[in-house]
């Protein structure tokens, strides 16, 4: 295992710069790297490394959403906050039943099958959008409109929405008696209960940096440890309550901003060192999850479904930014912003095929080919029309 660290630490930084230099997004460089080292190619990573690859990219994830909470004011989401609550679940509510009504067309599948495939391809990525909006928001580009805000928040609760109707897509395939009504109030109550979780812990840890001196660095390893303990509550209470973790996560961050700014600043520093290296772990190994000749079984089929889902999400957008005082430049911006997917569609793509669902080959097959074709593009998109669109 610790060779294969050395090879994703020494190749990914390569790969990074090599594809800054030449004008790409670093994190392309580093999927492609995740592909060509895993199980599906050269297969060079250690096979007990790829068991925990997914408490890995986790943690790394956790790393970035603290990070990104430590930048949200409460000035920044009080002006985008209705806004953020409609881009999180409009956009991504029309992608996942768009995807399943034209499943029924192209793969023959029934709704509920359709369902599963449109709400496994309907999150967004914030592995790959998060980094990127608190890029510009230290360029101070959109902060203006708290664009990078808007969409920092909406994408993350936007998969709490994708995964929960997920779920009762599959249970109702399963034949479960589930209670559709119930499980769509489960989602406000999940994010309810996440930012709760998460202002519970911040406070506690406010009041302890208040009445102790502990170094920064220390700081940092606390707040991460009670950032993991929160998604450890939230897995070990899955079966009974469901809770958004990693928006209780990004919650900490938000907390310990509004109530110690000058402490949250350089905790902000501390984090952005850190995510240098979290940022090669998560992006290697989701790589790794992408098995090419899975994809390529999609075919143009898949191809099409991915992007008439991406038209169906771009309108939601649209729809959801409509009555703003954003312009129509800083409206497409927000579109191309919520194209790049990769950490659900990795994590819940094989679910499906698991379970033994006659469907779940072609599940899995648009997942991952959704992960080669949206977070390259999309991560190409955004860095491209950044600086043309936000002011």
């Amino acid at each position: 295992m610790t060779t294969s660290l050395a090879i994703i630490l020494i190749f990914g930084l390569a790969a990074n710069a090599i594809f800054k230099k030449i004008g790409l997004p670093g994190l392309l460089g580093m999927l492609l790297l995740g592909i060509v080292l895993g199980p599906y190619v050269l297969n060079w990573l250690d096979g007990d490394l790829l068991r925990i690859s997914g408490d890995l990219r986790k943690i790394a994830l956790i790393i970035i959403l603290l990070r990104a909470g430590l930048g949200i004011s409460k000035s920044q989401l009080a002006k985008v906050g209705a806004t953020a609550i409609k881009m999180s679940c409009i956009p991504g509510i029309l992608e996942g039943l768009t995807i399943a009504l034209v499943s029924m067309w192209l793969f023959d599948f029934s709704f509920i099958e359709g369902g599963i495939l449109g709400f496994t391809l309907a999150a967004v990525s914030p592995a790959v959008v998060v980094p990127l909006m608190l890029k510009y928001q230290d360029m101070r580009l959109g902060v203006k409109k708290g664009i990078p805000t808007l969409i920092l928040a909406s994408a993350s609760i936007d998969d709490v929405f994708a995964i929960t109707i997920f779920t009762t897509f599959l249970g109702l395939y399963g034949g479960s008696k589930i209670n559709v009504g119930i499980e769509l109030l489960n989602i406000p109550i999940s994010i309810l209960l996440g930012i709760i979780l998460g202002v519970f812990f911040g406070l506690i840890l406010v009041k302890l940096f208040k009445n102790f001196h502990i170094r920064d660095t220390r700081k940092v390893m606390i707040i991460l440890g009670i950032a993991i303990l929160i998604t450890v509550i939230e897995n070990a209470l899955k079966n009974k309550l469901e809770i958004a973790g990693l928006l209780g996560v990004m919650a900490i961050g938000f907390i310990i901003l509004e109530k110690r700014p000058i402490v949250a600043n350089r905790l902000s520093l501390k984090f952005d060192k850190l995510w240098v290296f979290a940022e090669l772990i998560l992006f290697v190994l989701v790589g790794s999850q992408v098995n090419i000749q899975v994809a390529i079984q999609a075919g143009l089929k898949g191809l099409l479904i991915i992007f008439i889902g991406l038209c169906a999400r771009s309108i939601g957008v649209l729809l959801s930014t409509l009555g703003t005082k954003l312009n129509y430049k800083e409206r497409l911006f927000c579109v191309i912003a919520y194209i790049p997917k990769a950490t659900v569609q990795a994590a819940i793509g094989a679910i499906p095929l698991g379970l033994g669902l006659p469907a779940g080959e072609i599940i899995l097959a648009i997942a991952v080919l959704s992960i080669l074709v949206t977070a390259p593009l999309g991560s190409i998109a955004i860095n491209s029309t950044a600086e043309k669109l936000l002011i």
